[in-house]
């Protein structure tokens, strides 16, 4: 059986490759161990790919002490001669500073930066904090993190090896994921040591491939004890050990090297000790106790500083009167390794039981000494090492805090934030200002997706006597996390008490926990009797009046209260007021207040048919997330995006927006699956779409999805007209009309009316006919009365149909509308020959049909090419065989080359490297048969 690449599939569960790394008669290393057992062809599979110019990355995966150090350790022994190396390590103590794994990775290769554009360049030294500026660009991160690898890959092979993943940072993991992903041509290998994380469906790095560390086998485990014990072992401790041991590596390593020799030949049993993890910490934990007090207090010293940084570890260490020799003892113990750029321990556990051993006073004076030894320009990992030398309280050191929570929250670290202001309400002596500091944090926790922690500030908050307004804000915060996790209809319910209860204590917070529940109300659309937006709606007539002059958040509270208790018209001047103020809104101005309301806005611009807003606002969303570093709600906003790209016929362009969210929610969550989605129904990719709807039903369980489940019969009823099988169309709109929340949405109307039409039921879709021609005619957009003409014109006959159509026509042509223009045209080139006008009739569907091929659109593209062969004529049809060849990303490349656009333009776009982009286009040359940018932009590829 031929052995498997693991770029392409990993490797089986300890399955043993043949040829080169057979069995050896004699076993003396792990490393000869996991060679055997095919982790070591693995890695060499990644070196050669990489030397070749075929970029991969390689997950390790297994449970601590299994041997993925070792087998990283490999690769770095393995690429030594030929790559050039750069590594980090995760450490637990690090998960909140953001991009301070990034920075490990990428500090040794920052000469490369001037290749990088201005905007990399500056997002990328703005993350690892080498310049200030406002908070970067998480896509511009990843996209110059992977431009500076591919420029010093070109000087030489680069390996980068990454150990206890699972422990950087948020931040670093997302872009490391986002580069890993879009290595393909550059000369780059990508290693990461990971422990097994079950069930964790937020992971970034899944999708990877993997190889998964086994444990050994009892006949693998005895070869491995016998090269590390130097005494005839008595049988029945070594059986003990290897059944204790478990197979894990490390624990076969380490606990003979702890026991006296008597004990191991003389039969005397092991105490028990229940993880194999603790029982490796404890074997180290014995080792360093042997040596010198002074050689202990070093390792101490680099147990707390996380990264292992020489420099810093001599000063700290000099204000403890301690000399860095005393590290030898512990290098020769095989504990600890000084080099000159990096310290290093030489198993994560080591550092732990290190740690570990120590007493709490130990800890202090050794954070103090850290404290002291950080240089002024580092002001947050000084305050942190600081907090950890307080005993009890300390204002001025949570005070600090506070101050870095600041800076970490402008610089996109919601986490870090968090996590200083979680330690300042800790180290707060007043228990006023500790439930205050504790609701801060929570509120931070909140927003970056940490709930759990999040109500445990709740709770240290409201354990004091808290004022009547921290006592709402708290009961408010819990109230908000009960509906998103649980989203069903107590929490809305549950918000509209909070807010009568905040109305005199706070007006303006009463006023945006009304909007809260009227939102909550919308999105699960009324999921039992007597409860639902119009409820909402009416409850918030008694929120408290709107400041003067009121915020862009009043204007939509008043807007959205209007249309759910007087009607859709009456609402449109005060909802239009309401956007047009989000988006005058200074970029600087309340930018949280700004990010949150602005899903809804674009939503509520949706219902009012009003392209230019929904683009603004959509696009104004995705800027302030990323600016904040709010990626929870940054997927939603793509999905706006993408949406609209889709409805303007540009469909390369709504992939691209789509394709954004997989460094975001690489488990494929709801707002990606569906703009893929809707993107697969307007392709007419009928496959695909079945497969992503199935996927968005899974993860939409319970009545309280209603709102997911419409977008997905809106996506599938589009699907089904453009194939012309109206019949499964008209069943899937009218699923649409089932849904209270369709009062906030205005896109299935046109597809039930169409599929009605078709079908001969016209009845069936009147009521959704006089809905959308009343909301249109209020609005008064291009957009709305386009989209009204052409449905009344599919119930028209005669010189008033026609008249309907070109109406339509003119109203839908501008850019943004263009998906809708095109299958006006269709309609209208149907009408046309089924009067018997075939030369009219010829001229709209050649229209329609050129416009919907160009788009890709190609259910609807077949549907206008079948009525134009019906009216005698055979549309042109291009030579798509070569160009069916591409891959989707070729294919992406390809269109975006043929504008005219650079290689680094594209890479730019696709958020890939210049060098990769290179690589596509000798393949796109070779297999459509050209050799330049000019011949492929005169071919027709869309």
């Amino acid at each position: 059986m031929p052995h498997r690449c693991p770029l392409c599939s990993p490797p089986p569960r300890r399955s043993a490759p043949p040829g080169r790394w057979a069995p050896r008669t004699e076993v003396t290393t792990l490393t000869d161990l996991l060679g055997r057992r095919g982790e070591r062809d693995a890695v060499e599979q990644l070196l050669v790919h990489a030397r070749a110019g075929r970029s991969g990355s390689l997950v390790v995966c297994g449970e601590a002490g299994i041997g993925k150090t070792a087998i990283l350790e490999l690769a770095r022994d393995l690429g030594a001669a030929q790559f050039q190396v750069v590594s980090a390590s995760g450490v637990e103590s690090e998960t909140e500073f953001a991009f301070a794994g990034l920075h490990q990775m990428c500090a040794p290769l920052l000469h490369h930066a001037d290749i990088l554009s201005d905007p990399q360049r500056e997002a990328l030294l703005v993350a690892l904090g080498r310049q200030t500026g406002p908070a970067p660009d998480l896509f511009l991160v990843g996209l110059a993190v992977l431009n500076l690898w591919s420029d010093a890959a070109d000087e030489q092979p680069l390996l980068c090896v990454v150990d206890d993943v699972q422990w950087f940072d948020q931040a670093s993991a997302q872009v490391l994921a986002f580069v890993a992903r879009r290595l393909s041509a550059e000369r780059v290998a990508l290693l990461f040591g990971r422990r097994e994380t079950e069930g964790d469906h937020h992971d970034p790095f899944r999708g990877l491939a993997e190889i998964h560390v086994g444990r050994l086998s009892d006949p693998e485990s005895r070869q491995l004890l016998e090269t590390v014990t130097n005494v005839t072992m008595d049988k029945s401790v070594r059986d003990q050990i290897i059944a204790e041991a478990r197979g894990n590596p490390l624990a076969l390593l380490e606990l003979p090297r702890s026991a006296r020799p008597e004990r191991l030949a003389g039969g005397y049993a092991l105490p028990y000790v229940a993880g194999v993890p603790r029982r490796i910490e404890d074997s180290f934990r014995r080792r360093s106790r042997d040596l010198p007090p002074d050689t202990q207090e070093l390792l101490l010293i680099a147990a707390a500083e996380p990264t292992g940084d020489p420099a810093l570890l001599e000063r700290a260490a000099a204000r403890l009167d301690l000399d860095v020799q005393a590290a030898v003892a512990a290098e020769s113990a095989g504990l600890l390794e000084i080099g000159p750029a990096r310290v290093r321990f030489a198993h994560p556990l080591v550092r732990s039981a290190v740690y570990q051993a120590a007493n709490p006073q130990d800890h202090r004076r050794v954070h103090r000494a850290l404290a002291e030894a950080t240089v002024a320009s580092d002001p947050d990992r000084r305050a942190w090492h600081r907090a950890q030398a307080v005993q009890g309280v300390d204002e001025q050191v949570a005070a600090e805090l506070e101050v870095s929570a600041v800076r970490a929250r402008s610089r996109g670290g919601l986490a870090a934030a968090a996590a200083f202001l979680q330690g300042a309400a800790e180290l707060t002596p007043d228990p006023v200002l500790r439930a205050k500091r504790s609701l801060a944090a929570a509120l931070a926790k909140y927003e970056a997706g940490s709930f759990d922690e999040a109500r445990r500030l709740i709770e240290v908050a409201v354990g004091v006597n808290l004022e009547p307004l921290d006592g709402a804000r708290a009961v408010l915060l819990r109230t908000r996390m009960d509906y998103q996790e649980a989203r069903h209809s107590s929490p809305p319910k549950a918000l509209l008490a909070v807010a009568a209860g905040l109305a005199p204590l706070d007006p303006v917070l009463s006023r945006e926990t009304y909007l809260d529940a009227l939102d909550g109300a919308i999105v699960t659309g009324g999921v039992e009797p007597g409860w639902g937006p119009r409820v909402a709606a009416e409850a918030a007539l008694n929120a408290p009046p709107a400041p003067t002059p009121p915020q862009p958040a009043d204007l939509l509270l008043d807007g959205l209260t209007t249309m759910y208790t007087q009607g859709y018209e009456a609402s449109v001047p005060e909802l239009r007021r309401a956007l047009d103020a989000m988006v005058a809104l200074e970029p600087c101005a309340d930018l949280d207040g700004s990010r949150r309301w602005l899903g809804l806005a674009s939503r509520t611009a949706i219902a009012l048919f009003d392209d230019d807003l929904v683009n603004a606002l959509a696009d104004r969303h995705v800027a302030l997330a990323r600016e904040a570093g709010a990626l929870a709600t940054l997927p939603t906003a793509l999905l706006i995006q993408s949406l609209m790209a889709v409805l303007s016929g540009d469909l390369a362009r709504a992939e691209l927006v789509a394709g954004q969210t997989s460094i975001l929610a690489p488990s494929r969550a709801l707002p990606q699956l569906h703009a893929h989605l809707i993107l697969a129904a307007w392709r007419g990719a009928t496959e695909e779409a079945s497969e992503l709807r199935a996927s968005v039903e899974r993860g939409s369980e319970g009545p309280a999805q209603r709102t997911e489940r419409l977008m997905t019969t809106y996506a599938m009823s589009v699907l089904h007209n453009g194939h012309g099988d109206y019949a499964a169309a008209l069943e899937v709109a009218l699923q649409s009309f089932q849904a209270s929340e369709l009062s906030h949405g205005s896109l299935p109307h046109t597809e039930l009316v169409e599929a009605a039409c078709r079908q001969g039921r016209p009845e069936l879709a009147a009521e959704a006919l006089a809905e959308l021609t009343a909301r249109a005619q209020a609005s008064g957009t291009s957009w709305g009365l386009g989209l009204a003409a052409r449905s009344r014109a599919l119930v028209s006959s005669g010189s008033e149909a026609e008249a309907l159509y070109r109406e339509a026509i003119e109203h839908l042509a501008k850019p943004r509308t263009a998906g809708h223009l095109a299958r006006a045209h269709l309609l209208y080139g149907e009408w046309l020959r089924r009067e018997g006008r075939r030369q009219d009739a010829r001229e709209q569907l050649r229209t329609a049909h050129r416009m919907l091929a160009e788009m890709g659109a190609a259910g609807f593209a077949e549907r206008a090419a079948r009525e134009l062969r019906a009216t005698g004529e055979h549309p042109r049809r291009r030579d798509a065989q070569a160009a069916d060849a591409l891959t989707e990303q070729e294919l992406q490349v390809a269109r975006l080359v043929a504008t005219g656009a650079t290689s680094k333009e594209v890479g730019a776009a696709l958020f890939l490297s210049p060098r990769t982009i290179e690589a596509h286009l000798r393949n796109i040359f070779r297999k459509l048969g050209i050799t330049s940018r000019r011949q492929l932009k005169q071919m027709w590829l869309l």
